[in-house]
């Protein structure tokens, strides 16, 4: 699969495989994060699988991806919820940001404009295993302390996309 290559400011210069793009040192491209609420303003982490290539059986939001270039990023995300997770959620494009991350396990970068979509989420997933080892409801301040005490133990990307997404939730929902 292709993925939308991006320049320093987001704008699309290209494509490559994705198994390119992560290629060390990583080729700036375009991804997604998305992060589920429940009513109760939990929200649903993922563990990863054990066969991802990136970041395998670590904590992370609820789905990440990457469109195909010149596809909407929403339409994506939509796409990935519904193959990981077998749900659909109204989905809000809330931030974007920049990071770099190496997995020292699996000698693979990720290097990524990441668009970070919310939504609320009242039905029960259905994780596809090969996409996703568990689910867990959690309070984002109880994924904050997780994240300072056990910070192996997610993603590098979860701490950034988390404060875009509660910020903005806290925003929309009025608290």
């Amino acid at each position: 699969m292709p993925v939308e290559l991006v320049d320093e400011a987001g704008r699309a210069v290209g494509a490559c495989p994705v198994a390119e793009a992560h290629r060390d040192p990583g080729k700036l491209h375009r991804a997604f994060s998305v992060l589920l609420f429940d009513t109760a303003g939990r929200v649903l982490l993922q563990q990863r699988a054990a066969v991802k290539t990136r970041f395998p059986l670590l904590w992370a939001n609820t789905c990440c991806g990457h469109p195909a270039p010149g596809e909407s990023v929403e339409a994506a995300a939509a796409t990935r919820l519904a193959e990981e997770l077998g749900v659909a959620a109204g989905l809000t494009e809330v931030g974007v940001f920049r990071y770099r991350a190496a997995d020292t396990a699996t000698g693979r970068v990720e290097h990524e404009w990441d668009h970070v979509l919310i939504g609320t989420l009242d039905t029960t997933p259905h994780p596809d295993p090969a996409e996703v080892a568990n689910l867990r409801w959690v309070r984002p301040a109880e994924v904050r302390a997780k994240l300072a005490a056990e910070p192996a133990a997610y993603t590098p990307w979860l701490a950034e996309v988390l404060e875009i997404a509660d910020a903005a939730y806290r925003e929309s929902a009025g608290r």
